[in-house]
């Protein structure tokens, strides 16, 4: 029997620079947190900010994740010491951009448009 009371991450990709990229982190339809990844020659380093309390269990699984959905694609599994990982509870206050349209109002001009 499946245990669905065990969070169900997923990885949704906000950024890809040629050097870093930044992940939300999601468990179902919650926002967990986000997974910031910063490639240097043969190190990475991850800064893993949680906006609600996980499990060491729960933590574990994620970084699986993380390591065999991102990391493993650019690092081989053998060299894991070079791996860096940082675990921050984190709460997002505010949120910036001088974009002239907010980010939410995308979609909103098409349907206005149909009717």
């Amino acid at each position: 029997m499946e245990d669905n009371s065990r969070p169900q991450f997923r990885l949704s990709r906000l950024v890809r620079t040629s050097s870093s990229e930044i992940y939300v982190i999601w468990d179902g339809d919650s926002r967990v947190g986000q997974v910031h990844l910063h490639y240097a020659h043969d190190v990475i380093h991850a800064a893993v900010l949680l906006e609600v309390d996980l499990t060491t269990s729960e933590e574990e699984d994620l970084l699986e994740l993380i390591d065999e959905d991102i990391v493993s694609s650019y690092m081989p599994s053998f060299e894991r010491e070079d791996f860096l990982v940082s675990m921050f509870r984190a709460e997002e206050i505010s949120s910036f951009s001088y974009a002239s349209t907010d980010l939410d109002d995308f979609g909103e001009e098409d349907e206005d448009e149909e009717d």
